[in-house]
């Protein structure tokens, strides 16, 4: 099992976001994400999460809030434990990233990106102020079939 952090950096109403265009095979490819990845051995979530922000925008993190886990399983994917973080920072110029291309989207816009359907479920109680958010992701393919609090 693929073992993942997800955070969203807010500035004033907008989130910096990376639209995924430059990996090959890449499955997230022309879609709208937060920042983050997979864990290095012997990381904690914490950890994954700051170091990942880090290498993709040059942000460093020392304040962020922890949501919980988003479980992914799917019937064509590696299941997948995804720690889901937000965090509010600085305005920066956004970097270049060697995954794709990051921008600041102001909150309004956000769930009118292409995104996966999953992520539009958790961005949504993000978005809305949810402390809390701990989900499993059932999806066929690529198509969300359901969820589970």
């Amino acid at each position: 099992m693929k073992r993942t952090t997800l955070c969203y950096i807010e500035n004033n109403g907008s989130f910096l976001m990376l639209y995924r265009n430059k990996k090959k095979n890449d499955d997230n490819a022309g879609k709208w994400l937060g920042i983050g990845g997979k864990f290095e051995p012997g990381e904690t979530a914490d950890d994954c999460n700051v170091r990942e922000v880090f290498e993709e925008t040059g942000i460093k993190l020392d304040n962020y809030h922890f949501y919980g886990v988003i479980e992914f399983r799917s019937d064509a994917y590696e299941y997948e434990d995804m720690y889901l973080y937000s965090a509010q920072v600085d305005y920066i110029d956004p970097p270049e990233c060697n995954e794709g291309e990051l921008h600041w989207i102001k909150k309004d816009e956000l769930m009118s990106l292409p995104m996966w359907e999953g992520d539009a479920v958790f961005l949504e109680r993000v978005l809305r102020g949810d402390e809390t958010i701990n989900l499993r992701m059932i999806y066929n393919g690529d198509h969300l079939v359901d969820v589970i609090e």
